[in-house]
């Protein structure tokens, strides 16, 4: 896989397209700070994605990075076949075949998140491992989850890439056996809002598990119209939200937008 760490030099493109990879250079920085400030980080792993406006490069940080570390103008700019187009670094390779894989089997999934976030990643190391729909931030999840149930060890060619991709569906969220979460969305926005929430929901069920005592249940028609309610919201909801924490890192952290 050389031709993933190859860098190829910058494309130049013009006007509105430039301005367009800038606002997306910006706002997937901005996702890599917050995780950071939300404990959402794993060292110097763990990866984000969003495929440019082209639809043919995708954003990705560079590893090695601390999380603290990225800025928009230092993440990598890929081509769907691995080679490095703008920005200096390495894209790491499992980074690049399960977002790669995802970017080109769900154009939907305009940003891709993989996190080994603690209370999520708790969750998918139990069995049956299921996010169970007794807690109103969990119910935004309720038809929205895949899981798979097989840990096969590192992601390292297409064809696990591409079972990922199967597997997640038209689903927003995949639950990894003994790994971690991803989670996609059709901007930035989406996609942190679900990733935030997610890690809400996962951490209040672990919680109430410690009790020992049951879980109490929600009535099935109410999960099903707490969901829709939720879901015909999640652009308004997940742009206020992401604005308000983009504002937070404007005052104190506006180096990530250079």
């Amino acid at each position: 896989m050389s031709h993933i760490i190859a860098a190829m030099g910058k494309i130049e493109t013009p006007g509105a397209a430039v301005t367009a990879d800038r606002l997306a250079r910006v706002d997937l920085a901005a996702a890599f700070r917050l995780a950071v400030r939300m404990g959402l980080h794993e060292g110097v792993c763990n990866h984000f994605t969003l495929m440019l406006p082209d639809g043919q490069r995708f954003l990705l940080n560079a590893y090695g990075l601390h999380w603290s570390e990225v800025t928009a103008s230092n993440l990598l700019a890929l081509d769907t076949r691995g080679n490095v187009l703008e920005g200096e670094g390495e894209a790491e390779k499992t980074a690049f075949y399960i977002h790669s894989r995802i970017h080109l089997a769900h154009p939907r999934a305009a940003c891709v998140l993989h996190t080994h976030m603690p209370y999520a990643t708790a969750l998918t190391l139990t069995v049956p491992g299921r996010l169970e729909m007794v807690e109103q931030n969990a119910l935004r999840f309720a038809d929205d989850i895949a899981y798979d149930d097989s840990y096969n060890g590192l992601v390292v060619d297409d064809a696990e890439g591409d079972r990922l991709a199967r597997l997640l569906g038209d689903k927003r969220v995949l639950f990894l056996a003994n790994h971690g979460v991803i989670v996609v969305g059709a901007s930035v926005a989406e996609a942190f809002d679900s990733l935030y929430y997610l890690e809400r929901a996962c951490r209040v069920q672990v919680l109430a598990r410690a009790t020992g005592l049951p879980l109490r249940p929600v009535r099935p028609e109410v999960v099903r119209e707490t969901y829709r309610m939720i879901l015909a919201d999640t652009p308004k909801y997940a742009g206020a939200h992401f604005g308000a924490l983009r504002r937070i890192l404007d005052r104190e952290e506006p180096d990530y937008a250079r």
